[in-house]
């Protein structure tokens, strides 16, 4: 009787290697963004002064570039996650698929 396909995948080691590494990368990046914006609501509730102190003559407050440099990180961390699936992890992939439906 023949394997089903799900257990073959499953049995596959470059699947298993595909699972790990792309597991780990995500939960890094998870990680990563959640101390940076945990960060900045922390200083939002416990430090609004230096967030409200002015920089230089003008109107502009730290929180301002602050809380650009969140949305900008959330950008990166994205476009870093985009690149390495589409090279590492769609190579990853398509090695299984195609030794899975052999």
């Amino acid at each position: 009787m023949e394997t089903p396909l799900a257990e073959r995948i499953a049995a596959n080691p470059d699947y298993q290697t595909l699972r790990s590494t792309r597991l780990r990368f995500g939960w890094t990046l998870t990680i990563a963004m959640l101390i940076v914006y945990y960060g900045f609501i922390l200083l939002i509730a416990f430090e609004k002064q230096l967030l409200a102190h002015r920089i230089g003559e003008g109107v502009m407050t730290w929180g301002i570039p602050i809380g650009f440099g969140v949305i900008v990180f959330t950008i990166i961390i994205t476009g870093i996650y985009v690149r390495r699936a589409n090279s590492e992890f769609d190579e990853l992939s398509e090695k299984v698929k195609r030794e899975a439906l052999k």
